[in-house]
């Protein structure tokens, strides 16, 4: 990547919001081959991107999103457990904090 390029992908994932495929297509005009760029830096971890699905390394779906614009976040520990749960409307569930 060129600097100019990585600064702008930097730029992005500093502001992007949920929901993050909408998002990057209808505000950033970025085209589906970068979104997993994008993603990988937001969710700070290596992703796999399966339409509007987003999975982890051990085939955890951490994120997702409809069309309308819901969406929903997880992050699991390392045993595969969920301890986070967020969606459009705010968080549900963190078992950090148990």
């Amino acid at each position: 990547m060129n600097k100019k390029y990585e600064r702008y992908i930097e730029y992005i994932v500093n502001d992007i919001e949920a929901p993050y495929f909408i998002n990057m297509r209808d505000n950033y005009g970025l085209s589906p081959d970068e979104y997993e760029i994008v993603l990988s830096k937001v969710l700070n971890q290596p992703v796999t991107i399966k339409g509007r699905n987003v999975y982890d390394t051990n085939g955890n779906r951490i994120y997702s999103e409809d069309s309308l614009g819901y969406w929903i976040k997880k992050e699991y520990d390392t045993n595969g457990n969920r301890i986070y749960y967020e969606d459009k409307f705010g968080v549900i569930i963190d078992n950090r904090r148990l």
